[in-house]
């Protein structure tokens, strides 16, 4: 883990620090009403923590991803594995194709596709036509400064919508309620929503205020290590 790819510039992760916080993350959520399934350590890919890249899930299927960077396309198959028990309908997403899980964000029956340094357009293209066939849409966000489009923009459900940087004045989420986060926090707009309760990173103050302000109720988490591997909240777990 502490070799994972990263361009944050925040130092190496400190190993038992991150274990003790994604400990706090299981709990924070099996708190919300979730059962977890906590995957086996796989020390050749220091990457796959972040779950979240590998697999997209919808209610209907489960589509396993091609990753941008070289070194974790092989972490596809252990997750094909445990997703084998949960779902009937899993797809893929074929060379030259590529796509990060942490570039999708579903909202509703839409799933807005984040195009950037890991995820391209064949990919994206991909992953529209699978969606299709289970009866949702899909439509591109073009990125320039973010690595992945969930690190600045999360859907909290109700039509309400968390935004930072570049895709504050993108027209692509004009119609959701947005919660504007200043640059300075932008960190956090990597937020997450799971059963009427929001996931925020500690730290944070007014993100968690603006998001307490509009009626959720809020569990905050300390992911300082995975910060440092440019990872954020949403990225350590696949949910549905």
């Amino acid at each position: 883990m502490v070799n994972g790819l990263t361009t944050a510039n925040l130092g190496t992760p400190d190993f038992e620090l991150a274990q003790r916080q994604h400990e706090q993350y299981i709990d924070a959520l099996i708190n919300c009403g979730l059962e977890v399934t906590i995957c086996k350590p796989d020390n050749d890919y220091p990457d796959s923590t972040f779950v979240e890249d590998i697999a997209i899930l919808t209610p209907k299927c489960a589509i396993i991803t091609n990753p941008g960077a070289q070194t974790r396309k092989g972490e596809t198959e252990e997750i094909k594995n445990v997703l084998t028990g949960f779902f009937n309908n899993i797809e893929h997403i074929q060379n030259p194709g590529t796509v990060d899980g942490g570039d999708v964000m579903m909202a509703g029956s839409h799933f807005y596709i984040g195009l950037s340094e890991r995820t391209n357009d064949i990919g994206a293209k991909q992953l529209i036509k699978i969606l299709g066939r289970f009866g949702f849409t899909g439509s591109t966000v073009r990125l320039e400064k973010f690595l992945h489009l969930k690190s600045g923009v999360a859907y909290l459900e109700d039509n309400n919508m968390v935004i930072t940087g570049e895709f504050t004045d993108n027209g692509a989420f004009r119609k959701y309620n947005l919660f504007k986060v200043d640059d300075k926090e932008g960190y956090a707009a990597n937020c997450l929503w799971i059963n009427d309760f929001v996931l925020v990173a500690k730290g944070f103050p007014t993100t968690k205020e603006l998001i307490e302000d509009a009626g959720y109720k809020t569990i905050e988490l300390d992911v300082s290590e995975f910060r440092k591997i440019d990872g954020g909240l949403s990225c350590l777990s696949l949910r549905f």
